[in-house]
């Protein structure tokens, strides 16, 4: 207690009870300069509070820029990082704003004057209405990039799933390549395509942090197209070996029964030449040759087929066998077109006037529907109307004589009939837009 009465006034004073509030040592105020003290804390304690809420919003965003640029290379994601630089800047001038008028006066100093405290608050009081106004351009950019930061948390949600669809197609196609091989067939094209898969697949396990998620998203969906396609391929292959077996089979015969059939018409251009007039087979005199030029072409594209099915080169085997199909056709037609001529010029010459008839029916059939609702018809249809009833009274005409082209008669009778039958099909159009 002596030594305690034996300290200056001040200094006693300090000690007293309640001369430690608000941390260190201070000289008593009292009165107003302690409120300004207190009023200027209080305006620190609000600046760092705004300080501290513009911190953690700047990080929270900075993560949603981060999802957006890892996602969309868009000009409205470029944009968007432009604009969060910008807010940047603004966001480190207000700072340090704050942080000088922190660090611009020690509130805590025993020999602060009211003067220096009042300053202390305004320029804080500054430097939070700053702060708060920046972190409200923050707030209203953030409501603005609802819609990248959507589609980008949407591709970052489709990523795992994409890869390990990706995986599991791989992983599927393997197994069906290498079922197709215990049954016997090699399949090297698609294990080739298989294996080129393997750096792709290489790049997906390295992640979207090493490729970019747009990038690794495009990459899972072309893996898994890919790899789907070979998975049916090999899935498919026994069947397309079955019905390559079945096609080289088939052509086989058909090729042995068309040469068979391509030696029956000599026969027929014989009585065609004995009975008709040169016109009515002259183009048919080739048929023979040109039939069995096909036949033999077939055989040997058959050959070279059988060849690509016993080395599994399945694309050159169905290749071979269209064209194979492609010269039967060809030689079908070909042998058939004599016999039909022979069949058609025989009915004809028994009875021309069945074919006379057919023609003049349809003429007339589309004269009525031509004068349906009308006292005159149409010139536009009349007219190819009245060509046909002249073009077929010369045809008819043509019959007379000891030896009448009966085929020319034919393609005649045909050719009006035709005519005929596009004059319907104009009038029909015509009653149709009218309703």
């Amino acid at each position: 207690m002596l030594a305690l009465m034996l300290l200056p006034v001040p200094l006693a004073l300090a000690v007293m009870p309640g001369a430690f509030a608000g941390g260190g040592t201070r000289r008593w105020f009292g009165g107003r300069g302690e409120s300004r003290r207190a009023d200027a804390q209080a305006a620190k304690d609000a600046a760092a509070a705004a300080f501290y809420e513009l911190d953690t919003a700047q990080r929270d965003l900075r993560i949603s820029i981060e999802t957006i640029t890892a996602v969309d290379a868009s000009p409205g994601a470029r944009r968007a990082v432009d604009d969060f630089a910008a807010l940047g800047r603004r966001i480190d001038e207000v700072s340090h704003a704050y942080i000088t008028a922190v660090d611009a006066y020690d509130l805590d100093r025993d020999d602060l004057e009211a003067s220096a405290a009042s300053r202390a608050q305004s320029e804080l009081n500054r430097a939070k209405d700053d702060l708060v106004r920046v972190k409200g351009e923050l707030d209203r950019f953030e409501q603005g990039l609802g819609p990248l930061l959507d589609k980008a948390e949407t591709q970052l949600t489709r990523l795992a799933p994409a890869v390990e669809r990706a995986r599991q197609a791989l992983l599927s196609a393997s197994n069906a390549l290498d079922a197709v091989r215990a049954s016997g067939l090699r399949a090297d094209d698609l294990a080739a395509r298989l294996a080129a898969l393997g750096p792709e697949l290489t790049k997906l396990n390295q992640g979207a942090g090493q490729h970019g998620v747009a990038e690794t998203l495009q990459r899972a969906d072309r893996v898994l197209r890919d790899a789907e396609a070979v998975r049916t391929e090999a899935e498919r292959l026994p069947e397309r070996a079955a019905e390559t077996d079945k096609r080289l089979v088939s052509l086989r015969t058909r090729a042995q029964a068309l040469a068979n059939r391509a030696a029956g018409v000599e026969p027929v251009l014989s009585e065609l030449r004995r009975r008709f007039t040169a016109a009515c087979w002259q183009d048919l005199q080739h048929v023979p040759e040109q039939a069995a030029e096909s036949v033999h072409q077939a055989e040997g594209k058959l050959r070279e087929a059988a060849q690509a099915r016993s080395e599994q080169r399945w694309a050159d085997a169905t290749a071979l066998l269209s064209t194979v199909r492609a010269l039967l056709n060809g030689a079908d037609e070909a042998v058939s077109a004599a016999g039909d001529r022979l069949n058609r010029l025989n009915a004809v010459s028994k009875d021309p006037e069945a074919e006379i008839q057919r023609t003049r029916f349809a003429i007339r059939d589309a004269q009525r529907l031509a004068m349906a609702g009308r006292h005159t018809p149409d010139p536009r249809h009349a007219r190819p109307l009245d060509d046909s009833v002249a073009r077929l009274d010369r045809a008819i005409g043509g019959l007379e004589g000891r030896h009448p082209d009966y085929w020319h008669f034919l393609t005649e009778t045909e050719a009006v009939r035709a005519s005929v039958a596009r004059v319907v099909e104009m009038i029909r159009e015509e009653l149709g837009g009218g309703h």
